[in-house]
Parts: C-alpha cells; structure tokens; sequence
C-alpha cells in the first residue's frame, strides 16, 4: 500500500490476532443498535449512521446441569508435552483472547476458576483476580499464589520461561492451538473438555455453539452486502492498522454478511493504515473496536484520520464498533456476536 501512512509506531511483525490483543489493556440476539460508544450521534437500527454492535447479555451461558470431571486424564498439550491431569479443582485458563476461559466457563465449571487474564472481561469473570499484568506476559509469581491445580493456554501467551516454570513445579500446563476463527471454535471446546474430564459437555457445547453460530448465519439479511474495513486503531500508542485476509475480523464481517473490504484490495493479516489504501478499499462501513474509537476521540476523531473521511464510510458516518472483548474473541458467545454484527452492518435490529 502507499499514501500518507497514518502508523506512527513499528509494529513488530506477528502471526495472527496476538498483535492486537497483546495491546488490549481494555477490557442472544442485538435488540438495535445503540449510539457510539465514544462520540457521535445517537442512531436508530434504520438510519444507518455510527452504530454499537452490542450483545444484550455479555455474560456466558453455562451447561446446565453442570458436568463433574473424570480424572485423570492424559491428554497431548499442543506443544507435544504428554501431561496428566488429576485435578480440576483450581483451573487457571489463560490467553490473549479470553477464549479458553469463556469455554471453561460454558462447560460449567467456572466456579473452579481461580484467575484470569486481561482479554477476559465477562461478567463471570470480572472479579478474578489478573495474573497477566502486562497484558500478555503471565507473571509466575501471581500464578503460583493462586496455587492452580492445571493451567489451560495455547502459545499467544507466555514467556514460554513462565510456562517451563510452572510445569517444573508440578502443575499440568495444557496447551490447545492458537487458531483464532470461528471453524477452530469446536476443536478448541473439544481439546479443552477432554483435559478437563469432561467430554461429553463438550459434545454438547460443541452442538449448542455451532447452532448458534449456524442460526446467526441463515438470519443475515438478504440485501446486497456492504463493504466493511476493519480498522485497528490505538491513538494513544499511534497503532493504527487495516486488517485483510486472515486477521480474523475476515471471518467475522463475511459470516455476519459483509465484504471485507482489505481482503477485497489484497491485503493479508493486518497492514499499517494509509490513506490511499483506505480510500482505494472504499468501504461502505468501517468496523472498529470500541475501545479504538475512543481512543482516537470517538467518531469525530476517527473522521479526522488521512483517507477516512474521503471513503464511502466516512461520508455517511457509517461507523460501526463493537465492544473489545466480544470481536474477535471467537468463542461460545461467536453466534451472539455474529447475529450482533450483522444486525449492525445491515441497520436492523431484531426483537
């Protein structure tokens, strides 16, 4: 891409969405489309103006009734290390997503859980204790206070050092794989239950999640599908980026109906935003995190950036934002945020 690059800061390369969960420090079905989280005007479903995708419960839903665990269980960690797993008593899930917890706590056994990391940001969650202070480094220290019986991750958190540690003092580290899109979605519950003791809720998981994600696919709105470019944006880190084939948002603007506009220009993963890039992607809609929209001062600010304003998007204000911990985290809540998303890039709501 050329043009007057809008990236102030290098942004060193990476695989995936861990470069944009590693900067994350923020934290069934969308009954309309609110106002902005962060400036601009408030808007109906139908006036197609800045709109905020947003799930009416935030919570996870739990198994009911709960699985008891089945242990020990060997099980394979993604990275090769044959582990046992004999107590599931304190569970430590951990990652740059807050995927792996949002399954634990879907299977039932969030009570077992004794921490978290910074991605996880649920109402379940919220008041466990952070054991990832830099947002995607686990501290030992805070790992071990906790005295976790079995730490569930894959490799987009570490230091691998910290990992080495904990196995050295005795605890079962598991690691599942660090794919993030909604496919993965059922190998991941899969890999997670079966470490856990608990395979057959996972079965079950499995079903209800691809319902879920199934049934917000079929209600996608038949009209002609926008253009949507998402946009990663870190004002006060001057990170500003273009995801394309890929990045994960991809997936998620195509599942909820949509183009994505980067992949359409060729890009792949995420590329620094330019202004020529963004103006020749033409967008009808441009989707952000919400937290990215207040930090560049709301849909106003966001107006401001070379190249946006010049786009079919910016010209109709057609901005839409979404919560960070529900985006891209691609787990058992992915068919609520697809109906969520979908519902917002087409201006519908849904009762």
């Amino acid at each position: 891409m050329t043009g007057r690059a809008v990236t102030r800061r290098a942004v060193a390369p990476v695989r995936g969405l861990a470069p944009l969960v590693a900067l994350l420090l923020l934290a069934g079905a969308l009954t309309g489309c609110t106002a902005p989280a962060a400036g601009g005007e408030t808007t109906s479903a139908t006036s197609c103006g800045p709109v905020t995708a947003a799930l009416p419960d935030t919570d996870v839903t739990p198994l009911d009734p709960a699985p008891t665990p089945a242990l020990p269980v060997a099980v394979a960690s993604a990275d090769g290390v044959a582990t046992t797993v004999t107590d599931a008593t304190r569970i430590l899930p951990v990652n740059l997503y807050g995927s792996i917890a949002e399954i634990v706590f879907s299977l039932g056994l969030g009570g077992n859980v004794v921490g978290r990391d910074t991605s996880t940001t649920f109402p379940a969650a919220a008041r466990l204790p952070v054991v990832t202070p830099a947002g995607h480094d686990l501290s030992a220290e805070a790992v071990l206070a906790l005295a976790p019986t079995v730490v569930l991750a894959d490799d987009s958190i570490g230091p691998p050092e910290t990992l080495r540690q904990l196995r050295a003092a005795g605890i079962p580290v598991v690691l599942v794989a660090a794919e993030q899109t909604l496919d993965a979605v059922p190998a991941h519950v899969r890999a997670i239950a079966a470490a856990l003791g608990v395979g057959e809720a996972g079965e079950r998981l499995v079903a209800r999640v691809q319902g879920e994600i199934a049934a917000a696919r079929d209600g996608v709105p038949d009209d002609a599908p926008p253009r949507v470019a998402f946009l990663y944006l870190r004002g006060t880190a001057g990170v500003y980026l273009i995801g394309g084939r890929g990045a994960g948002s991809d997936a998620m603007i195509e599942a909820a109906g949509g183009v994505d506009a980067g992949t359409a220009i060729g890009l792949a993963k995420f590329r620094p935003l330019t202004s020529e890039g963004l103006i020749n992607a033409a967008p009808d809609v441009i989707l952000v995190m919400s937290g990215g929209l207040a930090s560049v001062g709301g849909v106003d600010g966001l107006l401001t950036l070379p190249g946006v304003a010049q786009t079919p998007a910016g010209a109709a204000r057609r901005i839409v934002d979404m919560d960070d911990g529900v985006l891209l985290t691609f787990g058992t809540r992915s068919g609520r945020v697809v109906r969520a998303l979908a519902d917002a890039l087409h201006c519908q709501g849904r009762s």
